[in-house]
């Protein structure tokens, strides 16, 4: 363990202790993986630095909740320094990394000197997939990052606004909001959204007919929630459609236009809002650092989690193409990251000891998703399902163990509480000049 003996080098980067220089760990992402890995490494006789794009870490399962009006940008968000502050061995960097060259082992940055490794790890995550079809970049809003979030929030609020001022735009689409995608994601926009509008905005808009405000989830398949149980599948479609959500199962989406979406059953939904959750895809890093991939572009990895020919490089999260004991894809969750991080941090322990790695096993503790208040599905090992109250309470509770930071623990309950007793969404302001 590091004691008081440790410092940085003459020249700033480097950390020694007692005038040996530590090797070094480069960490690319601050995500999940980035920072699991990051904190499993503070302390121990290493130089880690962790680089990033932004100087905070998205706890993404509550992106939604941005994107409706229950939290603010910051409650989810904390900042990578704070995190990484009480581990005298562990730095923050944000820039963006440009390359990498993996024969002088050193991660390129847009923003000063090379950073050289020992050992990297790569955890840059995935970027939402449009799947090739026409329009979803230009005119449909991802929900990936913390700018897509506060983007949403601030479509759905203008809408309202242009319609109370001028109604005869809801006959046009503007307060249809389509959501592409039934996975956990959409299915809790879809939720959150339509008690947005049934339990706030109609209260805010007094002249404004609200009703007339549809929620429209679209899902080729013929379930939500694919990798659920039937039951909860079941459960979910129920709950979202008594919230008055307009469930399309078994279509796909042809088109995306600014004013509509156009679906394969040739019906055509008019629209000025079409969110999209229908799937994502591994960084466009992976592209670039010419290492193996497969054939959905992850990084092609052994069992241990590392690039075949680089033992000094690990891949974890959905940059990597992880697979079970069974040969099966890991998917893409924030549970899969973190226990890669924590496995990449036990192995390069092993390795500085002079031990060799040992296989990655993702433990499947269970999923969850929440339609809306009182009404959420869990599943757990031992084929153990709840939904209804109980399953929302243990999503809440979930939650807020995983969030990251006491401060934001503390803002998210007291927020919820709030909303739960008063009905209310108190994040309700236009941040972004977005006027498509």
């Amino acid at each position: 363990m590091l004691g008081g003996r440790s410092k940085r080098a003459g020249d700033g980067r480097r950390l020694t202790v007692g005038g040996v220089k530590l090797p070094q760990v480069v960490i690319v992402g601050a995500g999940f993986g980035g920072i699991t890995a990051a904190k499993a490494l503070g302390g121990a006789p290493l130089d880690v630095t962790i680089v990033d794009q932004h100087n905070f870490h998205t706890f993404s399962p509550l992106l939604y909740q941005v994107a409706t009006a229950g939290l603010a940008s910051d409650d989810i968000a904390p900042s990578v320094r704070g995190i990484v502050q009480p581990d005298p061995n562990v730095e923050a960097r944000m820039a963006t990394v440009h390359a990498i060259d993996f024969e002088r082992r050193e991660v390129q940055v847009d923003n000063g000197p090379s950073i050289p490794y020992d050992w990297l790890v790569l955890a840059a995550g995935a970027v939402s997939s449009d799947f090739g079809i026409p329009g979803v970049s230009e005119h449909a809003i991802p929900l990936k990052t913390m700018a897509d979030a506060t983007r949403i929030r601030s479509r759905v609020l203008r809408r309202f606004e242009a319609a109370n001022a001028n109604p005869a735009l809801v006959d046009q689409g503007a307060l249809t909001f389509v959501v592409a995608g039934g996975g956990p994601t959409g299915v809790e926009l879809c939720g959150a959204l339509a008690e947005l509008i049934e339990k706030v905005l109609a209260k805010d808009f007094k002249h404004l007919d609200v009703n007339r405000a549809q929620v429209v989830l679209v899902e080729m398949t013929d379930v939500l929630l694919g990798t659920f149980s039937p039951r909860s599948q079941a459960e979910a479609l129920r709950d979202l459609r008594q919230r008055g959500v307009d469930v399309r199962l078994g279509v796909a989406i042809q088109a995306v236009e600014m004013s509509a979406v156009h679906l394969a059953d040739n019906t055509t939904i008019p629209t000025t809002t079409t969110i999209w959750t229908a799937g994502v895809k591994a960084n466009p890093m992976a592209d670039w650092l010419g290492l193996e991939q497969t054939e959905r572009g992850e990084i092609v990895v052994l069992p241990d989690l590392t690039v075949p020919g680089r033992p000094e490089v690990f891949v974890i999260g959905d940059l990597a193409a992880a697979k079970d004991r069974h040969g099966k894809p890991l998917p893409q969750l924030a549970p899969v990251a973190m226990q890669g991080g924590r496995h990449v941090a036990r192995s390069i322990k092993r390795r500085e000891r002079g031990q060799s790695t040992r296989p990655f096993r993702y433990i499947n503790k269970g999923t969850m998703a929440t339609i809306g208040r009182r009404a959420a599905v869990a599943e757990l090992p031992f084929r153990i399902r709840f939904g209804g109250t109980l399953g929302w309470l243990s999503w809440l509770g979930l939650h807020l163990v995983f969030l990251i930071g006491f401060r934001n623990r503390v803002v998210v309950l007291v927020n919820w509480a709030w909303n739960y007793v008063k009905w209310d969404r108190g994040n309700r302001v236009i941040l972004t000049d977005d006027t498509d």
